[in-house]
């Protein structure tokens, strides 16, 4: 149980230096294109919470991946359907800490307007690729997943 807490917080530090990478690649292009800054204490203070939800959220769904011994990151369909801990409300509480909470957080508290816009408009291309997933998980799981997806929204 250790191990695999253990293994949920460091596989989220990369998910947390990549959603830096975002906020300075966006902070480069403000730079380039010479859109100002909105860097300040109440953006950064505002970015905090949303950076350790999102932290703490991919955190507890990277455990549930570990307790039930699946990859967080697989190329192939997983065999295990999860429903529950932070899947009773999201299905996809790992991109909704990562892609949504954590790179907002990021770009806030960089204050990058550029990297708001870099986040906001790549939420659509993870939601294709969600649908995408739903569509594997509906083969693997059928009747179970259809289920949870009625009584589970996608996102919040």
């Amino acid at each position: 149980m250790f191990v695999n807490l253990l293994k949920s917080l460091l596989h989220n530090f990369g998910v947390v230096a990549v959603g830096f990478g975002v906020a300075l690649l966006g902070r480069g292009l403000d730079y380039l294109l010479g859109i100002t800054d909105f860097q300040s204490l109440v953006a950064s203070i505002a970015g905090v919470p949303l950076l350790a939800l999102g932290f703490f959220l991919r955190a507890w769904a990277t455990w549930h991946f570990y307790q039930h011994r699946m990859k967080v990151i697989s190329l192939s369909p997983q065999q295990t359907l999860i429903t529950t801990g932070p899947y009773r409300f999201s299905r996809n509480p790992l991109y909704l800490g990562g892609n949504v909470f954590i790179f907002f957080g990021a770009s806030m508290m960089l204050g990058s307007p550029s990297a708001l816009l870099i986040t906001a408009l790549h939420i659509p291309v993870v939601d294709l690729l969600i649908r995408r997933e739903e569509k594997q998980l509906e083969q693997t799981f059928g009747e179970e997943w259809r289920r949870y997806k009625e009584r589970v929204r996608r996102w919040l």
